[in-house]
């Protein structure tokens, strides 16, 4: 409830991050990334989430990931895939030195798009690409484009071939998945895509929730704990 103190503490602590201090000032260090109010300030109502809040983010999901019980989640950063669609595996291909992303349960993909977030998940378990769109668009070309790079990186890697024919690509319909209500929640329905999925917990979310979504993320983040 909101009058419980640890509730108060937290609301207050979040204010804080929005309204004192400098733009520069450092409010969490992790993942080889530092994030500062003025990144913090990008989860305010209506703010766009940029590469460094986003990229935070997914990093608390992959160290969450490593506890018991949760599938193990590997996340590539906000611009791999524009470096992978621009170029080929060829390009991206030192991105995973000495990491086997095989060995993971779920990929998670965010894809930055010009002035808009989606995500692109594989499920290793499954062999499937799902593309995640907030705005309702497919994506298919895209899940094609991250298929291919997966029997490159698999063939170059663990000398093993994919069989392309045992894989399902599938954009995410309207009524599948929760769709934003205005031109700004885009990132945030990103991350919190990827949190459920990174727990196999069914999308249930909705736009109401992005208020309250955008506060939590700002104490996870500065706390580097997801609640």
């Amino acid at each position: 409830s909101p009058w419980n103190p640890l509730f108060q503490a937290m609301e207050s602590e979040i204010s804080a991050a929005f309204d004192s201090g400098e733009p520069e000032d450092i409010l969490s260090r992790a993942f080889k990334l530092s994030v500062t109010r003025e990144d913090i300030c990008t989860l305010q109502p209506l703010g766009w989430l940029n590469d460094r809040i986003m990229n935070f983010y997914m990093g608390l999901l992959v160290e969450r990931s490593r506890k018991e019980g949760y599938p193990a989640v590997y996340a590539f950063n906000t611009f791999f895939y524009s470096k992978l669609s621009s170029t080929s595996h060829k390009g991206v291909k030192k991105w995973t030195k000495g990491v086997d992303i095989f060995e993971h349960d779920v990929i998670l993909v965010p894809i930055h798009l010009r002035i808009h977030w989606t995500l692109l998940v594989v499920d290793l378990r499954e062999k499937t690409i799902k593309y995640f769109d907030s705005l309702g668009q497919k994506g298919d070309h895209i899940c094609k484009t991250v298929l291919k790079y997966l029997e490159e990186e698999s063939k170059e890697k663990r000398n093993i071939e994919l069989t392309a024919s045992e894989w399902t690509l599938h954009s995410m319909g309207t009524e599948e998945i929760p769709q934003q209500n205005n031109g700004s929640d885009c990132g945030v329905f990103v991350c919190k895509f990827a949190d459920f999925i990174s727990r196999d917990k069914p999308i249930i979310f909705t736009p109401e929730h992005m208020p309250y979504f955008r506060r939590k993320m700002v104490w996870e983040i500065i706390h580097q704990q997801l609640l």
